[in-house]
């Protein structure tokens, strides 16, 4: 991950976005020179093949899920997943059930859309986390009713890497006839899934989580038992009448292609990066005392790890380590200068909430940018609090 001009820092955020594949970028080429062809005028080669392409992906994305191509529908992201998913079964609902579950950790898209329909006279509840981060399913069980519409739980949390328990709420959510939706795209590609036996009736990903470029994503809307949605807006009807415009085959196959490799390659994946996150762990509880791992130890994601130092703001020790690229949260929200939600959330108090530093590990991480970024965690760190200690 180095430019041959200048050198580039260490990038370890891979929560907020992965770099493209290079083998997803030689799929999508062919669709960006001479397959240019638009896939819904099929009346020619250029169409049909282009159709083509963008059916492939979606069996592509689909055999990841361990789900059936038809109840995969292409979109612009994650974001706009949640948004159709949650509004869209709102709007469906709207006269029948009146109330959404949804959690205090989820993302912010899945959280305004929230808002924005209480606003319009829906009852939300957002439930609590335990300090782990996980969701109790006997508190999903209790919330739900027979008014609940639609229950919102992500599958893996983007700051903190909690995977929760999904296929129990699943379960809670199909006893009482209200909608599942899961945003995936922490997840997907990086946890496996099997969508024919897991009761997840809409779930959302985005490429760019996946090694698949910026600006594609999809949505998981179940056949049997039918998930029941109204789009967004309107237009010519494509993809199943839910998301309307022209697709973009070269994006499709981006994000076909990076399932397809995610299936192949998770597995081997998983235990390199459990490595890599042992390794780091090691060399930070080697290196310093007074921190500590947020979110659950045992329900997270290998490539994840959020970690709070102690008399550490984390701002200004992401300023002091510029030869690494991490984070102090969500990419959605690090602009704020306000502690994380999320790890407000955990029942934190404010300064282990902003001395909070999310590591994302990913597919091009490597021992070496380990150790180094390792090595320069702890200086900052150490110089951070001889500074602090010395001004007192």
């Amino acid at each position: 991950m180095k430019d041959s001009v200048l050198e580039r820092p260490i990038y370890l955020d891979y929560q907020a976005t992965t770099p493209t594949d290079p083998r997803v970028v030689d799929a999508m080429l062919p669709y960006l020179r001479e397959k240019f062809g638009n896939p819904h005028s099929i009346q020619h080669t250029y169409g049909r093949e282009a159709e083509a392409a963008v059916e492939t992906a979606r069996a592509q994305v689909a055999e990841l899920l361990g789900a059936d191509e038809r109840e995969i529908i292409f979109t612009s992201g994650a974001t706009e997943s949640n948004n159709l998913a949650i509004k869209g079964v709102a709007a469906f609902q709207k006269g029948r059930r009146d109330h959404i579950v949804t959690a205090v950790t989820e993302h912010k898209c899945v959280l305004e859309s929230c808002r924005r329909l209480e606003g319009e006279g829906w009852r939300v509840t957002y439930l609590p986390v335990g300090q782990d981060g996980l969701v109790d399913p006997a508190v999903v069980e209790a919330a739900v009713d027979d008014t609940t519409a639609l229950v919102s739980i992500m599958a893996v949390n983007n700051e903190i890497g909690t995977i929760q328990p999904v296929d129990r709420i699943g379960e809670i959510c199909r006893a009482r006839g209200a909608s599942f939706h899961s945003d995936a795209a922490q997840a997907v590609g990086k946890i496996p899934f099997d969508l024919s036996a897991t009761k997840i009736d809409l779930l959302s990903l985005s490429g760019h989580k996946v090694y698949a470029p910026m600006g594609i994503g999809a949505l998981f809307v179940r056949r049997r038992p039918r998930a029941r949605l109204l789009p967004l807006f309107d237009g010519g009807g494509q993809e199943r009448g839910l998301r309307p415009g022209t697709l973009a085959p070269h994006l499709c196959v981006g994000l076909g292609t990076a399932c397809a490799i995610a299936k192949a390659e998770m597995d081997t994946e998983n235990q390199r990066l459990a490595a890599l996150s042992d390794r780091l762990r090691g060399r930070l509880e080697a290196g310093l005392d007074r921190f500590w791992i947020n979110g659950s130890r045992d329900h997270r994601f290998v490539g994840n790890l959020n970690v709070s130092f102690q008399d550490i703001d984390a701002e200004e020790l992401v300023r002091a380590i510029p030869g690494v690229a991490l984070s102090t949260g969500s990419a959605c929200t690090s602009a704020s200068v306000e502690p994380s939600y999320v790890l407000q959330a955990l029942g934190l108090g404010d300064d282990r909430a902003r001395s909070g530093v999310r590591i994302g590990l990913g597919r091009f991480t490597t021992e070496a940018e380990i150790d180094q970024a390792a090595a320069e965690i702890i200086a900052a760190v150490t110089a951070l609090r001889a500074a602090s200690t010395a001004a007192q």
